[in-house]
């Protein structure tokens, strides 16, 4: 192989076009810049209108795409490459792609029903196929959820559109149901009241909706009571937590006893012996966490925020010297003495 041909090409070639070179770097660093200081001023525009934050999270990524996309046209068109035929040739492309992605389009066609009927918002609380969570992002093609337990979970816009969806943060307020069950002996008055009293004792439950309490059925081993009242939307757990715990405290009180299921007891006669692998638990050891710097991001931090952080920053004095001579004064002193 004909190394020093190729090199003397690459030469040659550098030296014929080092200008358009330096034009398409330039273009191409003056482009990302310009992009993501304008991305960055359009969403904090979109930020204070009454734009759902889902539509503008959508709206944001198309306007994002698009821009680069014309920075990459422009950067052929720098290089000397006819951008008609490149048109024509994405064309053909976007056509053959859409052929073999039909799922992917029909999840985009979704996602774009999804946001024009306002079907959720983010931070709603939904259950869809079997998943629930708070809704954390809408894109193009998926719907992410986040689990109580701090799982992220993507679904596709087409499972969700074609399946039945449930908005529990659709409205300001929410209806907590319970049901108790008693003793036959008990009495049926004194249980409804006590559950009652209970409700009407928490702040967070509203008292301009009606509070319900009545005996629904009569079941082999007890009478089960239905009840419910009406809170906040955020209220809704800490409502239902308190309801259970004091009424069953109250059950206690009133001497309102609470059934349990037969169960058949056998003794065990053997003597089982556990093995133990250790001495106990382990002394803990505390996990160093380090804390990552902060890297200017010119698409998403706050502009005047960077500017202002550029200025204030001064180097540090060094006190070590004035420590020292303190020191030593501080010694001299006590040596006197």
């Amino acid at each position: 192989m004909d190394w020093a041909g190729i090199w003397e090409s690459i030469k040659n070639f550098f030296t014929n076009n080092y200008i358009g070179i330096i034009k398409f770097f330039a273009v191409l660093v003056l482009g990302i810049i310009l992009i993501k200081l304008f991305l960055n001023i359009v969403k904090r525009i979109m930020s204070r209108t009454k734009m759902e934050k889902v539509t503008q999270s959508f709206l944001y990524g198309i306007l994002k795409f698009c821009l680069y996309l014309l920075l990459i046209l422009t950067l052929l068109s720098t290089l000397g490459i006819s951008i008609s035929g490149i048109i024509t040739a994405l064309s053909a492309l976007v056509l053959a792609i859409g052929m073999a992605l039909q799922s992917n389009i029909s999840n985009l066609a979704n996602g774009i029903v999804i946001i024009s009927t306002h079907m959720f918002k983010k931070g709603d609380y939904i259950s869809v196929d079997g998943v629930e969570g708070s809704i954390y992002d809408i894109n193009f093609l998926f719907t992410t959820i986040m689990t109580t337990d701090n799982k992220k979970i993507t679904i596709p816009n087409s499972t969700i559109v074609n399946n039945a969806v449930t908005n529990f943060g659709a409205n300001a307020t929410r209806r907590v149901n319970f049901s108790f069950g008693v003793a036959y002996e008990s009495d049926v008055e004194k249980v409804k009241k006590i559950i009652i009293d209970v409700m009407k004792s928490n702040g967070k439950v509203r008292l301009d909706k009606e509070l319900f309490c009545r005996l629904k059925e009569l079941n082999s081993n007890s009478i089960d009571f239905f009840a419910y009242c009406w809170v906040d939307n955020e209220d809704y757990w800490d409502v239902y937590y308190y309801v259970m715990e004091n009424v069953f405290n109250e059950f206690k009180r009133n001497n309102i006893s609470i059934p349990y299921n037969q169960l058949e007891i056998r003794e065990r006669t053997d003597n089982p012996i556990m093995p133990v692998e250790n001495d106990g638990l382990p002394q803990r050891v505390e996990k160093e966490r380090v804390e990552k710097k902060h890297i200017f991001d010119l698409e998403n931090d706050d502009l005047m925020t960077i500017f202002k952080t550029g200025k204030n920053k001064k180097p540090k004095k060094d006190n070590s010297k004035t420590k020292k001579v303190k020191t030593d004064s501080a010694k001299e002193k006590v040596n006197k003495k």
